[in-house]
């Protein structure tokens, strides 16, 4: 029994010694994918949420009082300038007319019969005149009488003032007419008015209101809004500090000039695609606004399809291009405390470097400093590593690292 006490004491031992030895057994340098920090050209893009309108929107209202009763077109349908969109009742409108048009008639009466009095008026002047240019000469002969040819200057005199009466009578006459023609043609703009029409070609929107609804001119909410979008303006804002770099940064003298320069951008919709038309970049407002301390820009695409609509929202993305620029793969870098790091690898050492960013584009890390072109740098799995770490190098392929790289969202 002893003795077979002391083997087993033996074998413990034996085994325990065993595992002291296998632990105590350093570990080789470990194996880490390397690749060479490259210079490329590499464009970045700085996003900007948009919102989108119609080059032109008008809103439709109705310049006369009435009551709707023929809505002629549809939401989203395409119209042309001058189309009826819809027809207000008349019947009020249609009898001012007829009244308006029997004034006309009055009127034109009463001038027929001042005409007739001025040429009676004017006859009877020249009755008088006659008769004073007859006695002129017999009285200037003694032939008669004076007293005869001052009658016959009074006779004239008479007519004559006739004559100016009968005149003003035509004349106001003839202003009667002028102003029962004005009521006639009021009312028949008014009716014309009736048929509300578009006033430039492009797509409707929203109707909300329908036949039998009470509009007028001073309506708060309109009855349509047209959009001209064969053309549609994106509008972006810049924060102050985001509009001073673009004058420092942008060539050219002057703003419009620095406008001009301006490479072409994207447009990305809702659903993260991206528009098939590149827009240019055309205006900024003059100041920036006090209230949100932004300046807007507005940019100008093509929408000859119409896929674009009036209230559409997305993302201006400003191209940027950094030329023979340094870079590594995003999944070389790591962050401590706020500061980028990569792994350089000097004599199979893998040392920790801060590095400078200037952006982050397509998986790639465009830096500013701290490394140079050609060093070699971990790749991946920096996170398992600690300064002054031991390890093989196994070239890896450049391209082939960023591109597996995957976004986390």
């Amino acid at each position: 029994m002893k003795n077979k006490l002391i083997i087993i004491s033996l074998s413990l031992l034996s085994v325990l010694s065993c595992k002291k030895t296998e632990e105590k057994k350093p570990e080789g340098p470990k194996e880490v994918p390397v690749v060479e920090v490259q210079e490329r050209n590499v464009t970045g893009y700085q996003s900007f949420p948009a919102s989108i309108q119609g080059r032109v929107n008008n809103d439709v209202r109705a310049k006369i009082q009435g009551y709707i009763t023929q809505v002629l077109v549809d939401e989203g349908q395409y119209v042309t300038k001058g189309q009826p969109l819809f027809r207000l009742e008349t019947n009020t409108l249609n009898q001012s007319a007829d009244a308006a048009r029997a004034g006309i008639g009055a009127a034109q009466s009463g001038v027929a019969a001042a005409k007739a009095n001025v040429s009676a008026a004017q006859a009877a002047v020249n009755a008088s005149q006659v008769e004073v240019n007859k006695l002129i000469p017999l009285v200037q002969k003694n032939i008669i009488s004076p007293v005869q040819l001052e009658t016959a200057k009074a006779n004239l005199s008479r007519a004559q003032a006739q004559l100016a009466q009968a005149q003003a009578a035509q004349a106001q006459a003839a202003a009667g007419v002028s102003q029962a023609s004005a009521n006639y043609k009021g009312v028949q703009a008014n009716i014309d008015y009736s048929v509300i029409r578009a006033p430039i070609s492009g797509v409707l929107g929203k109707l909300p209101f329908r036949v039998g609804s009470l509009v007028g001119p001073n309506d708060p909410t309109p009855l349509t809004t047209v959009s001209d979008t064969s053309e549609i303006f994106a509008y972006f804002s810049m924060n102050e500090r985001e509009y001073l770099d673009f004058l420092e940064n942008a060539y050219g003298a002057t703003v419009p000039e620095k406008l001009r320069n301006m490479p072409m951008v994207e447009l990305e919709l809702a659903n993260g695609s991206l528009y098939g038309e590149k827009g240019k970049i055309e205006a900024a407002t003059g100041q920036i606004d006090p209230t949100t301390g932004t300046i807007q820009f507005r940019v100008s695409f093509p929408n000859a399809a119409k896929l674009l609509s009036n209230g559409n929202s997305g993302t201006i993305k400003v191209p940027k291009l950094y030329n023979k620029a340094l870079v590594v793969p995003e999944s070389a870098t790591f962050e401590q405390q706020g500061l980028v790091y990569v792994f350089k690898v000097e004599k199979d050492t893998a040392k920790n470097v801060m590095i400078g960013v200037t952006d982050r584009v397509n998986n790639l890390v465009v830096v500013k400093d701290g490394i140079k072109k050609g060093e070699k740098i971990v790749a991946q799995g920096v996170g398992t590593l600690k300064p002054g770490t031991a390890v093989k190098p196994k070239p890896a392929n450049f391209d082939e690292i960023v591109n597996a790289i995957k976004p986390i969202f």
